[in-house]
């Protein structure tokens, strides 16, 4: 209906410059319809008149007063206001609104689906925790961000592939293997100092074990270097395994799982810097290769191959991609922990040095996650010995309610988590207050069926006999989840669907306790199935997108 309602503005904005009753200047780009959140101010407001102003030298009521004018007669309207400075309030027929619902229940699960990101290949990647643990419940918020995100652009148009970066090279997986040939010495009756800067939690002894039951003493009398490629295979081997399997459980997979290795054994990372030295980007200084990121906004420079010979972490990071870049991606997204705030404006510089436009990367932060048990922060994990795990949340909580729970605020916020909260089967729990009334109506539905009324009366189904506020506020925001779609994905917010969903379940609520759906009236009934019908399958819809189940029962 936006769309509607853009057209026979701009097609009356139009008209009235070839009458030479306005200036014959284009549409702004500041131009915009939106959906007023009063419900006086219309069911779409436009700022055409105040965004042309300016350069038509003209008074933006005097504008918006000339397009009313133009607008008069079409029945599309039900009136046209002039508010304000100059804002234009559009209030649509109530029978327009009727006739959208048969569009919508026509449309079925292509509904929300549409062409907005014209195809353009996009490179997601999240998660991407090094292979030295267990995942964390902070992994767990940025599965679900970035899962969520890429079925949100996908029905948005998008071309959208997964990829998780595995960091298996470099001293963290050398102290990796090093803890689990220590924890297997000990286990073995070895004493041996366990350095703290070594990885603690208790999955290491677990590792050790499996090691010493497949292995038995072999390794006891090696000296740790001999060994060390043995355990730090077999360490990255197993919570590369566990990390898969908790993400599978979660409902997350990746088209492309890319290790580092194939970053330093291509040589990609030498080509990179040679790249960019080629291109003046860098100079050498104390035995040092660094790169001049200050031109290019950073803070200050940065070292991409230590004094020693050693590459650093951001060498491998601008190869990655760059080869990200070459495999033809019109868009990037990188999805991390807000931890990683510093090191964007370097990623940015690598994009620019290596020739692209800086917007070809977009990265999302993600903020921590506090648990809250009881109304209290929950203490540490006794399983990790550092962290709560994801694998933790998902026995407590279970998938869904862990998936919608952390798309209930937008990423860069910081989310508080009540576990107790997120198992309460009550209106307080929002996946739940969603989840029901998809089962609600799937119920409605059903003894619908029972009593041969539906889908047999579809045919008999008229929608403008859902004239009541009630019947028009669900009709609205049935009509908008194709916009909500479409701007999540263009802005990188997951977190609207779970948004939409609520707003959409709470109006069905209110709907259900005021109104009943199978009655006397043969005429009502069947146009309120259609109705339950459509809200079923948009809310079905929406929960896929976040990776969400639709339950019939519950």
């Amino acid at each position: 209906m936006r769309e509607k309602v853009l057209s026979a503005l701009i097609s009356a904005f139009d008209n009235l410059k070839s009458k030479k009753k306005l200036p014959a200047l284009p549409v702004p780009a500041s131009h915009q319809v939106v959906r007023p959140k009063e419900r006086g101010y219309g069911d779409f407001a436009s700022n055409l008149a105040l965004a042309v102003a300016p350069s038509m030298k003209l008074k933006p009521r005097d504008i918006a007063t000339a397009i009313v004018q133009e607008l008069e007669g079409d029945l599309f309207f039900e009136k046209i206001e002039v508010a304000g400075p100059g804002f234009i309030n559009f209030f649509i027929s109530p029978d327009q609104w009727q006739k959208r619902l048969l569009d919508i229940h026509r449309a079925g699960e292509s509904f929300g689906e549409s062409n907005a990101g014209e195809g353009k290949r996009v490179l997601v990647e999240f998660v991407s925790a090094n292979p030295t643990g267990p995942l964390h419940v902070g992994h767990g918020r940025g599965a679900a961000v970035g899962d969520s995100l890429a079925r949100i652009m996908k029905a948005a148009g998008f071309d959208v592939e997964k990829e998780y970066y595995i960091n298996d090279v470099g001293n963290q997986m050398n102290t990796l293997g090093a803890s689990v040939y220590l924890r297997y010495q000990g286990l073995l009756g070895r004493k041996a100092l366990f350095p703290k800067e070594y990885y603690q939690g208790d999955y290491i002894i677990d590792i050790a074990k499996k090691i010493i039951a497949s292995r038995g003493k072999d390794f006891l009398d090696q000296p740790m270097e001999s060994c060390l490629p043995f355990f730090v295979k077999t360490a990255v081997d197993d919570i590369s395994a566990g990390i898969k399997k908790d993400l599978d459980d979660f409902g997350v997979s990746f088209d492309t799982w890319f290790s580092e290795k194939i970053i330093h054994d291509s040589g990609l990372v030498e080509r990179t810097i040679e790249k960019l030295k080629q291109a003046g980007h860098i100079y050498e200084e104390d035995g040092a290769l660094w790169f001049k990121t200050t031109a290019f906004g950073d803070e200050k420079d940065r070292v991409v191959r230590r004094s020693n010979g050693v590459l650093t972490y951001f060498a491998a990071d601008m190869a990655y991609h760059l080869h990200k870049l070459e495999r033809g991606y019109d868009l990037l997204v990188n999805i991390w922990g807000a931890d990683h705030h510093g090191y964007v404006p370097r990623v940015k510089a690598a994009i620019m040095a290596l020739g692209y436009p800086e917007d070809r990367l977009r990265v999302l932060l993600v903020q921590f996650v506090s648990l809250l048990e009881g109304g209290k922060t929950k203490s540490m994990s006794t399983r990790s010995g550092e962290f709560v795990t994801l694998r933790e949340v998902l026995e407590e909580v279970g998938r869904d309610a862990a998936r919608f729970v952390f798309l209930t605020r937008k990423s860069d916020s910081q989310l508080d988590f009540d576990l107790e909260l997120a198992k309460r089967q009550g209106q307080e729990n929002p996946v739940y207050y969603v989840q029901y009334a998809h089962a609600r109506l799937s119920s409605i539905l059903k003894n619908a069926e029972d009593l041969g009324l539906w889908p047999a009366c579809l045919d008999e189904a008229d929608p403008k006999l859902l004239g009541s506020e009630e019947d028009l506020d669900i009709l609205k925001h049935l009509d908008a989840f194709p916009q909500v779609v479409k701007e999540g994905a263009l802005a990188l917010e997951p977190h609207r669907i779970s948004y939409y969903l609520t707003e959409l379940a709470g109006l069905f609520h209110n709907y259900y306790t005021k109104n009943r759906f199978i009655g006397e009236d043969r005429h009502l009934t069947c146009a309120r199935l259609l109705l339950a019908d459509t809200i079923r399958q948009v809310l079905k819809k929406a929960l896929g997108l976040i990776g969400v189940s639709a339950p019939k029962q519950m």
